[in-house]
């Protein structure tokens, strides 16, 4: 599940947090031996301080946490596993009293490999494509699919309005849209596959921040999205047609903490909620339906290793907290600088 939905430029931020501090040697050391103290002590190149590691923590697990200066690329590869297993209550009730009553157990699993690259229009505003590859497997009493498909594109832009200062909350606008590029769950024929996309355009802005309280790093993040309609649908539901479908809109916020264990490891822990309204769905036969209200809620636990200066291994696992919510996700980040 990826309801990654949020907090301000930590690059410049994270670097106005305390440097390592370093013990002094005796005052009764002769010079040369206090000098020879001091590079010793000194940081080599490639080492980075806790601000350098949550900075580039934040950076790979959650990229809106981040600008990068003007002019710059940023790669970044995301693999993610996550399965939702359900067990549904299937009853008739269109005589007026339960003709049919049965248990369904359902299971799905997917596997979105998805590209990232940001590239630093201005100092202060950062451009984000992604375009995730899903390969999904759905199973239910006789009837089971795969699907291999790209996902929905997305576009999106991050905007710090403020200089990073050290002793007052950092902010960052976000927005974006998310293009229909999967396969649509509106136009799935039964037994043929399985949906990889929302089918629907969808627009979302936000607000996010940050606070460095070193060695933590504070955030939060408040977004909103609305989805234009699916039209022209033909899709066979039972004994109708679907023909037009209106998602509803949707609220999200997240906050968190991230931790500088050392030099090479460091650790997060987040929680995030996402509050979607019920869409409208419109039938051949004129008659319309509206879907229930959706809550998904999840905790991830993370932690990054710094195999190199510039490259972080982050890796981290998602509980679901609601039923809507995936019951296991697991996320490993590669982001790759230049």
């Amino acid at each position: 599940m990826n309801f990654r939905i949020l907090p301000a430029c930590l690059a410049s931020a994270l670097l106005l947090a305390a440097p390592v501090r370093a013990q002094q040697s005796p005052a009764a050391a002769a010079p040369a031996s206090s000098e020879a103290a001091r590079d010793a002590l000194a940081k080599r190149d490639g080492e980075g301080d806790q601000s350098a590691l949550l900075k580039q923590t934040l950076t790979a697990v959650d990229k809106q946490y981040s600008l990068i200066r003007g002019g710059q690329f940023q790669f970044s590869y995301d693999l993610n596993y996550s399965y939702i297993g359900q067990e549904k209550i299937i009853t008739d009730l269109s005589q007026g009293n339960i003709t049919l009553f049965d248990i369904e157990n359902t299971s799905s699993h997917t596997i979105t490999n998805t590209f990232s690259g940001d590239y630093g229009l201005l100092d202060n505003l950062t451009g984000n494509v992604t375009l995730p590859i899903l390969s999904k497997y759905s199973e239910t009493r006789g009837n089971s699919g795969v699907s291999n498909s790209l996902g929905d594109l997305g576009l999106n832009a991050r905007w710090q309005p403020m200089g990073a200062q050290r002793d007052r909350p950092n902010l960052t606008l976000t927005g974006g849209v998310r293009l229909p590029t999967g396969r649509s769950p509106f136009k799935v024929i039964a037994g043929s596959g399985q949906a990889t996309g929302s089918g629907v355009t969808a627009f979302s802005a936000g607000l996010n921040v940050n606070r460095i309280v070193d060695p933590v790093a504070l955030f939060g993040s408040l977004n909103l999205s609305a989805s234009l309609p699916a039209k022209h649908l033909w899709q066979v539901n039972n004994t109708r047609v679907l023909t037009r479908v209106q998602p509803g809109p949707s609220v999200g916020f997240g906050l968190g903490f991230a931790y500088a264990l050392s030099y090479g490891i460091s650790t997060t822990m987040s929680f995030q909620e996402a509050i979607s309204a019920g869409s409208k769905l419109t039938f051949s036969d004129g008659l319309t339906a509206k879907t229930t209200m959706q809550t998904s809620g999840m905790l991830n636990l993370g932690l990054g290793y710094r195999v190199s200066p510039k490259t972080t291994v982050n890796l981290s696992v998602g509980i679901g907290l609601t039923q809507d919510s995936p019951n296991l996700s697991v996320d490993l980040n590669l982001p790759l600088a230049f």
